[in-house]
């Protein structure tokens, strides 16, 4: 998300600018977008529409039987052809001109004020009453209740944070009633700023709630149009703070981690620290292939084991792979692998994506495969294209077993007087209480791939800086952390295991500016035309080693209990609670 900073001190209402429909009151007609008066044009584009086709007709029968191609066209064909099209265009706002009226101009507030014929059937069947604004598909009935009246006398008094004009006021009025459904503003005011500045006031008349402190200036609503979030009100901010360098396969990077926790990137920092002065880490790409599992029902278990057979037989995978890979230039079958229960059957298929995270992707591909199995299994019933054999977003030990998205061990060795001057523990320490704690301790409580100190801590912040999806953090938290003494006993071998990071460089969240930016940071912007799926690789590769970090620190302040001092010190904030509390 792109934020800016903004000043502490009130700031002044901010006005959305759009033109005024109406003048001295009177509002503009549709009709008034035309030139001469409606029926006369209307006769002229008739007349003009249907002696054009008869022209072009008689031209082609003439062609046809003089055997003349028909795409020689001369002058006047040339000038009949544009006739055409003209006439066509405009025949088609015949009934309703307000249409052609807006592909050029702004609408008035009669459209507002309007219900569609749609909008009107999904009405009569409401028997809502109160209003609702932001609700998907909610309208309410034109006749305003009692209640509805009671709500707008309710938040007149309360202090209008954005100065509106006339016509942005009745639109907000409209979308307060119900009249206007909150989700269609986009569509409807072409500007998509403006739309979520309206949506955020009738928000707050409707619910009698602030959003005082809700930042709405300084970002591109454009952006996130039809890919990254639905109405919009504003926008949240999360600072970003630098944890490295980070020395990883002989590389640098300067790690942009998004997050409100204090001592999380001090934490990860003083990891990296450590790291580097030990020569750096070394990360190992084990497996890269994105996962979905659809579910299919058959009458009978027998039927549901033919087609696992089926789809197991090497001979046939040639076949699928042929059909699967037309959905992307990216995506690559690699296998697929099967489970029953009953006379249900899973299908998990993993496919190579590129530098995109790739559940769209594979969704295309299994979607081909599905269809073109429906041919010869003819009585399979797909129930649906995820059956959560993949698994996306939910602790399955499917992903911590076999893997999903990229698979990543990174390793260090740490020497001893690091540990001791920089992580002020020792190496025997880190050892018990890595098998105590990410080990034992995780064994006890029944974890699943979860042997590891706060590997989803580092996961969620360099997501949410980098644009990717934060609900995926479940499975790409998924880490064993081991610690080992070696070079008899001095130094600490220590790693993390890492089977499910599922990240990508292109699409989603990281074509915003801030997150692009962060991206840019690491060296991992967009795609890489030499060699696709890279970027995403090393982008992997960088996740693990800032766990790695993470890890480390962590686990040397609790074997040296600092944790609870540290978080004392760094994670409390140094205002005077009860001076901002009374502000």
């Amino acid at each position: 998300m792109d934020a800016r900073c903004r000043s502490t001190k009130p700031t002044t209402t901010t006005k959305v600018k759009a033109k005024s429909t109406t003048i001295d009151g009177n509002s503009t007609k549709a009709s008034d977008a035309l030139v001469l008066p409606l029926y006369f044009t209307n006769a002229v584009f008739f007349t003009l529409f249907f002696s054009v086709v008869y022209y072009l007709l008689s031209r082609w029968r003439e062609k046809i039987r003089n055997s003349i191609p028909l795409h020689f066209v001369n002058p006047s064909e040339i000038v009949a052809l544009i006739a055409l099209v003209a006439s066509f265009v405009y025949l088609i706002g015949f009934f309703g001109i307000d249409f052609v009226q807006s592909l050029f101009l702004r609408p008035s507030t009669e459209v507002w004020t309007s219900v569609d014929d749609d909008e009107r059937s999904i009405v009569k069947d409401d028997s809502r009453k109160v209003p609702c604004g932001a609700a998907i598909d909610c309208s309410v009935p034109p006749q305003v209740s009692p209640a509805v009246v009671s709500v707008l006398k309710s938040v007149d008094s309360l202090p209008v944070s954005i100065k509106l004009n006339e016509e942005d006021e009745e639109i907000v009025k409209s979308v307060v009633v119900g009249t206007t459904p909150s989700y269609s503003l986009e569509s409807k005011l072409g500007d998509c700023a403006r739309a979520a500045a309206i949506r955020r006031e009738a928000l707050q008349r409707i619910t009698g709630k602030s959003l005082y402190g809700l930042p709405l200036d300084g970002f591109d609503y454009d952006s996130i149009l039809g890919q990254c979030c639905e109405m919009p009100v504003g926008y949240v901010q999360i600072p970003v703070g630098i944890a490295g360098p980070l020395l990883l396969d002989g590389r640098e990077f300067s790690v942009p981690m998004a997050t409100t926790e204090g001592c999380l990137v001090a934490s990860t920092n003083r990891g990296c620290k450590a790291i580097h002065l030990s020569g750096g880490a070394n990360s190992i790409l084990l497996r890269d292939g994105m996962t979905r599992a659809p579910v299919v029902r058959f009458a009978t278990a027998k039927r549901a084991a033919q087609l696992k057979m089926f789809l197991e037989e090497p001979e046939n995978f040639e076949t699928l792979a042929l059909v699967f890979n037309k959905s992307s230039r990216f995506g690559r079958l690699q296998n697929i692998k099967c489970a029953i229960a009953g006379k249900n059957l899973y299908m998990r298929f993993s496919c190579s994506t590129g530098d995109a995270m790739g559940m769209n992707m594979v969704s295309k591909g299994v979607q081909n495969v599905l269809d073109f199995l429906q041919e010869d299994f003819s009585d399979m019933d797909v129930i649906g294209i995820s059956g959560n054999f993949c698994s996306d977003k939910k602790p399955a030990a499917v992903n911590w077993i076999e893997g999903r998205g990229k698979s990543v061990v990174c390793e260090a060795i740490i020497k001893g007087d690091v540990v001791r001057k920089v992580l002020k523990t020792t190496v025997d320490a880190l050892v018990e209480l890595n098998m105590l704690k990410n080990l034992v301790g995780s064994a006890m409580a029944g974890a699943l791939g979860g042997f590891n100190a706060h590997a989803s801590n580092i996961v969620t912040a360099i997501y949410i800086a980098t644009g990717q999806d934060p609900a995926q953090n479940v499975e790409s938290s998924h880490c064993i952390t081991m610690m080992e003494a070696v070079n008899d006993g001095k130094d600490l071998h220590v790693s993390v295991t890492m089977p499910s990071i599922e990240v990508g460089t292109v699409g989603g969240g990281t074509q915003l500016a801030s997150q692009s930016a962060c991206l840019n940071l690491l060296g991992v912007k967009g795609a890489n035309r030499d060699a696709p799926g890279s970027n995403a690789r090393l982008l992997a590769t960088i996740v693990a080693g800032s766990v790695l970090a993470g890890e480390l620190s962590l686990m040397s302040a609790l074997a040296a209990g600092q944790l609870v001092k540290s978080h004392m010190k760094y994670n409390r904030s140094i205002r005077d609670i009860a001076t901002v509390s009374s502000s």
